[in-house]
């Protein structure tokens, strides 16, 4: 975790600066990709509202955590901001749990949620979330007979603390608050440049 700047200033600075700059020429790129994998790319909305949909979505991000993981902006701007604070793990852990629930294959089940645990939940797991030990230990009894929920109690606490942690700290970050003014001028401005309803008479 990025906690102080005394312990990793040239890095952290680095990230914040490059998260900065990623974000604030998007709205003039119509695609941007992240180094995340399956995390997914910004994508726009329909050519004749690319704006407007974009400056919106990213407006919507603040009004509660659930529109921010809704959105594939949104989950890929916060990816790019939990980098620069080394917490990614979080993220991709809550991400990989969603999929993990839309597996039906009783054999892939099995075989994802191991994988899912070794990278992320069982101790000096080189992804490993910050969990209680209680919820470890529950979580790896549920990996005995795998259901689409065994990571359910691991992931609600997860999300619980982005959202209370993380997610006001991405709200309050320079490189949202530049990129949300931006987004709120250009809706404004794409409001006002709307071509006035004819008159009929």
């Amino acid at each position: 975790m990025c906690r102080t700047l005394a312990a990793f200033p040239t890095t952290c600075l680095e990230r914040a600066k490059e998260f900065k700059t990623r974000l604030g020429i998007f709205l003039h790129k119509s695609e941007l990709g992240f180094d995340s994998g399956s995390i997914g790319k910004f994508e726009w909305g329909s050519k004749h509202s690319k704006e407007r949909s974009f400056s919106e979505d990213v407006l919507g991000w603040r009004e509660s955590f659930d529109l921010l993981l809704s959105s594939k902006n949104g989950v890929a701007a916060f990816h790019a901001f939990l980098k620069t604070e080394f917490s990614e793990e979080n993220l991709e852990f809550w991400l990989a749990c969603e999929e993990f629930k839309k597996i039906r294959s009783a054999t892939k089940l099995a075989s994802k949620a191991h994988r899912i645990f070794d990278e992320f939940i069982c101790s000096e797991a080189p992804k490993e979330v910050n969990i209680d030990h209680e919820t470890r230990e529950l979580t790896r009894t549920n990996l005995q007979a795998a259901t689409a929920s065994c990571f359910d109690v691991a992931q609600g606490k997860t999300r619980t603390l982005m959202e209370k942690d993380s997610y006001p700290r991405f709200l309050k970050s320079p490189a949202y608050q530049d990129l949300a003014a931006q987004a709120l001028a250009s809706s404004t401005s794409a409001s006002s440049s709307s071509p006035a309803e004819p008159s009929h008479t």
